[in-house]
């Protein structure tokens, strides 16, 4: 069952890390020149999903990597 956790572990870093990288960030080139972040924007979309999809990925990280502990 260790195995399978392990894999399931690397699996879901993998998939955490891609989607923390395909984030979009906020403040572009504005930020660079000293321009304020004024305008107040929601997340929506694909991006919405996104942001979602990361939360779930770093709960099941945590709990299998809880399981890890447990069981090794």
């Amino acid at each position: 069952m260790q195995t399978y956790l392990i894999i399931a572990q690397m699996v879901l870093s993998v998939a955490l890390i891609l989607a923390v990288l395909l984030q979009v960030r906020g403040g572009g080139l504005g930020g660079i020149f000293g321009q304020a972040d004024a305008v107040y924007r929601t997340k929506r979309g694909v991006e919405k999903v996104l942001f979602q999809l990361t939360i779930v990925i770093v709960v099941l990280f945590v709990i299998i990597s809880l399981l890890m502990l447990k069981v090794g």
